[in-house]
């Protein structure tokens, strides 16, 4: 079992940054991704940035609409990972959630995810 929590979303103006963590608790020696998602009103969960937390993989994953400004970085002793969000939009509002799976492979599925966040907000005015 992964419990995760994400922290960090509010108001921002556009092309302003934020800085989201998810913090994700599980047994010691595990390997596993976590996975960054994002859902506005009345869409789909979309699928943001993703990278595993492990010694021996550094590889990242990035949706193209945001390859560029967002950037997801991770601390594996303290089993979390950053989302660096620059150059805001309008269009980046949404809830934004984190997610856990076991394992170092990266997927922009959310099917592919266990364990869930309950969501941060980012608003971005123009």
């Amino acid at each position: 079992q992964v419990q995760v929590v994400e922290s960090g979303g509010g108001l921002v103006q556009a092309g302003g940054s934020l800085r989201l963590t998810c913090a994700a608790s599980a047994r010691s020696f595990t390997v596993y991704a976590l996975g960054w998602f994002r859902q506005a009103p009345g869409t789909e969960r979309e699928f943001v940035a993703a990278m595993p937390i492990s010694w021996s993989s550094a590889d990242t994953l990035y949706a193209d609409s945001v390859k560029g400004r967002f950037t997801i970085s991770r601390d594996n002793a303290k089993r979390s990972v950053f989302l660096q969000m620059n150059s805001l939009k309008p269009e980046d509002t949404a809830v934004y959630y984190c997610a856990a799976r076991y394992g170092s492979t990266l997927y922009g599925s959310p099917e592919r995810y266990d364990y869930w966040g309950q969501g941060t907000q980012v608003t971005v005015s123009s």
